[in-house]
């Protein structure tokens, strides 16, 4: 019998915690690992709202893959996934070279989802990888530069789409980096406005009202302005108009407003909804039991619920966990395991040190909270890279 050939598709939170966890589970001679990322780092998701607002360096949220995956037991291929060919059990890349698989591990990622907001792709910037946190960061950096001579206010006005986790920590990290931008660049800082907008009725749906409280008011103590019930309707080089037909001229819109899956599951034939796959208890695709999903492009549902869990990095994490066991427990000939999510807490950052979360049934807010959201991060470094890592990225 040839030796099992695993292919695992992005270096996301599930897929490197699934490689990482093969390579502890599996001997050598049991399979043949093969990750594939069209980058040679993983950048941290739940990081990128700071390098976007200009308060880390973008070094900080990426971590080089073969610094934390064993490269005898796990091949690394960077490149692009093209194609998944179910029926050929095959896996296109943009190089031309085509990896057979046995069983695939899919954790590609998402797509933003813009409800069919006209002009949003082509004129709003988007906190979804290294490179476009840079583009953002250097687009509001230079239109703050170009404020002393053109004196136009839309310059220094930034309209952030969505009140959700990354809308919100994104918006408490620009707080926090606006004193400094204003001083480089003697702005009155009275005069920068930062709109949070959202077609919801509520920021952070879903969230504790009390906690929920606290943080507009601690961001609306900054200047921040939001607008809720309140959806855009068409995002333009000028800014964004919104329903009931009032403009907001703005330099910088950013949408943070919500993800689908990737459009390349649902063209591998794969049933998805809303580009994202309702999985089994094993997180096997529908039909397929040698296709697995993870992450974004995942959908899991409580035992008792009629709404899927939100796609986190703490979700992706523990499926990538789960699927290790799964897989190595497959080959050998034993049962798999059904995956049971565990919600370890929820902590929002609203800035460098103010944020708000739960933890089991107790509710943080302020220093207490953006203490626990270190310590959160922490302890994804040391499940990847151990102490070392801690060490190398983590703030404290």
């Amino acid at each position: 019998m040839s030796t099992p050939k695993i292919v695992i598709l992005g270096a996301g939170y599930g897929g490197l915690m699934t490689a990482k966890g093969l390579q502890k589970e599996l001997n050598y001679n049991e399979a043949e690992i093969t990750l594939v990322s069209n980058h040679s780092y993983h950048y941290i998701t739940t990081k990128l709202h700071e390098p976007a607002a200009g308060t880390s360096h973008h070094d900080h949220a990426r971590i080089p893959v073969q610094s934390v995956i064993n490269t005898k037991r796990v091949k690394f291929v960077q490149d692009r996934v093209t194609a998944i060919k179910t029926n050929e059990k095959a896996v296109h890349l943009e190089s031309g070279k085509t990896l057979a698989y046995d069983y695939l591990v899919v954790g590609i990622g998402s797509a933003p989802e813009t409800f069919g907001i006209k002009g949003l792709l082509e004129n709003a910037f988007f906190i979804r990888n290294i490179d476009g946190v840079r583009v953002l960061r250097e687009h509001m950096e230079y239109s703050f530069a170009k404020y002393q001579t053109e004196k136009k206010d839309d310059l220094i006005t930034i309209v952030v789409g969505g009140c959700g986790f990354t809308g919100i920590e994104y918006v408490g990290e620009l707080v926090d980096r606006m004193p400094s931008l204003c001083r480089e660049y003697d702005i009155p800082l009275e005069k920068v406005r930062i709109v949070n907008v959202e077609a919801a009725p509520t920021v952070l749906p879903g969230f504790d009202k009390d906690l929920v409280d606290y943080a507009v008011k601690y961001l609306e103590s900054k200047g921040v302005e939001f607008l809720l019930s309140t959806p855009i309707e068409e995002c333009t080089e000028q800014g964004v108009m919104l329903k009931g037909g009032q403009e907001i001229k703005a330099a910088t819109v950013v949408w943070t407003g919500g993800v689908r899956g990737n459009k390349m599951v649902e063209e591998a034939g794969i049933e998805t909804m809303r580009g994202r796959v309702k999985v089994d208890e094993f997180l096997h695709a529908p039909g397929f039991d040698n296709v697995f999903i993870l992450g974004d492009s995942s959908l899991v549902f409580p035992a008792d619920g009629e709404r899927p869990y939100p796609p986190t990095a703490q979700m992706a994490t523990q499926q990538g966990q789960a699927l290790a066991k799964n897989l190595s427990a497959k080959i050998r000939g034993r049962e798999m395991k059904p995956f049971k999510y565990e919600a370890k807490g929820t902590v929002a950052s609203l800035g460098s040190k103010e944020a708000i979360g739960m933890v089991g049934n107790r509710k943080l807010m302020g220093g207490s909270a953006s203490f626990m959201k270190k310590i959160i991060d922490m302890r994804w470094l040391f499940l990847l890279g151990g102490i070392s890592l801690v060490i190398r990225k983590g703030k404290f």
